[in-house]
């Protein structure tokens, strides 16, 4: 029997997930000051996960950036007298 794919790959699990554990949900709502320790457990708010991107540049960055460049000139060379 052959290994599935996604189970090879030591960070393969590590990719965004939707649902969040128990705990983390609780983790959440205390950064966001809405559970207490005296709260029940069940039956728990939802809360909103959302994937960043941190690391991605819009369409507009990139416009701006081609548009803002500076442009070096190198200096040429001189002619010997």
């Amino acid at each position: 029997m052959s290994i599935d794919p996604s189970l090879k790959i030591k960070g393969a699990l590590s990719r965004h997930r939707n649902v969040l554990t128990r705990a983390e949900r609780i983790d959440k709502l205390k950064e966001e000051e809405r559970w207490s320790e005296d709260d029940s457990l069940l039956g728990l708010p939802k809360v909103a996960h959302r994937k960043s991107h941190a690391g991605r540049k819009d369409a507009e960055d990139t416009d701006k950036e081609a548009a803002t460049e500076v442009i070096v000139e190198t200096p040429k060379p001189e002619e010997d007298k």
